[in-house]
């Protein structure tokens, strides 16, 4: 038997998950899950990991993590390799669409992460309550014109919070800047500042916190001051977040939970407890700090009197 193992491994030759010898026992332990992730330099994706790892030790399954540095190309490369390797595929904010992922894996068991899948098995970070709070917020200290700056065109997130944003501000009569895509880096925030200085927003929303923290290094290149001249507000409320100068206000997401949860789906789907497909939606919360403040009174303008 072992000569025979031998040989089918040096073939190149995987059994099938769940095959006779090929992979999980009834019970589910023993289990090998992939964990796709488009950045793990981003702390938001390190702590998805870290939550994933965390819930697949306690379940004795052994968690691997591919990185695919956000590249379409580079995804479905990496989830091909390793469909024929591992009981369970996790792909937390796919590069391709829901469909090409769901196809690529094949029979394997996959759960989606901030891409919406119908008929799936997926774990959403909801964007609307944080962006609503937001929004409340940057009105209420007097910003009226606001610019939201893009990520990746090929993610779910992004689209989602552009929809948001488009149909908040509809409603409120607020103005917005919806502007190109950048690098979901603190280089990306970098470069964006100018587009945002150019669009005349008060106070700019980015895709991320990397991105936040960039456009403060970027504003102040230019001779602006956060937030007296431009209010920035960011999106995951990585740890960084609450340490900068000033500290970043941010819409808390729930990607730790989004790992576990994740991982809990793998589970459900390989024991076979899995009835329907399932859509879990994580609510967000916008968290205050220094980065925000009041639209700074044109030059001249006399403070409002206050009347009893």
């Amino acid at each position: 038997m072992r000569k025979v193992l031998a040989a089918a491994q040096e073939l190149g030759y995987h059994s099938p998950a769940g095959a006779p010898g090929g992979g999980r026992p009834a019970d589910t332990g023993g289990i090998t899950v992939a964990v796709v992730v488009p950045d793990i330099a981003n702390p938001v994706f390190g702590a998805f990991v870290k939550a994933a790892q965390g819930q697949g030790w306690h379940r004795r399954q052994t968690v691997v993590v591919a990185d695919t540095d956000g590249g379409v190309e580079r995804e479905h490369d990496v989830i091909e390799h390793l469909r024929t390797r591992v009981d369970g595929i996790v792909v937390c904010s796919p590069r391709q669409r829901a469909d090409q992922v769901v196809e690529l894996c094949g029979p394997v068991p996959v759960v989606l992460v901030n891409r919406e899948l119908a008929g799936g098995d997926c774990v959403l970070n909801d964007a609307s309550d944080g962006l609503r709070q937001t929004l409340d917020h940057l009105e209420a200290l007097g910003h009226r014109r606001l610019a939201y700056i893009q990520g990746s065109p090929h993610s779910w997130s992004n689209q989602h919070r552009v929809e948001i944003m488009r149909a908040l501000t509809g409603e409120r009569g607020l103005e917005l800047a919806v502007l190109g895509s950048q690098a979901e880096t603190v280089d990306g925030g970098v470069a964006a500042a100018a587009s945002v200085a150019a669009s005349g927003a008060t106070a700019v929303v980015a895709h991320n916190d990397l991105v936040a923290l960039g456009v403060i290094r970027g504003a102040r290149a230019l001779g602006l001051e956060v937030p007296a001249d431009l209010s920035v507000v960011g999106i995951d409320d990585v740890p960084v977040a609450g340490i900068g100068s000033p500290p970043l206000t941010s819409i808390r997401t729930q990607m730790a939970r989004a790992g576990a949860l994740s991982l809990d789906l793998v589970h459900r789907a390989l024991a076979g407890e899995r009835r329907t497909p399932r859509t879990v939606r994580l609510a967000t919360q916008l968290v205050v700090r220094g980065s925000t403040g009041r639209v700074r009174a044109p030059e001249g303008a006399r403070p409002a009197i206050p009347t009893h």
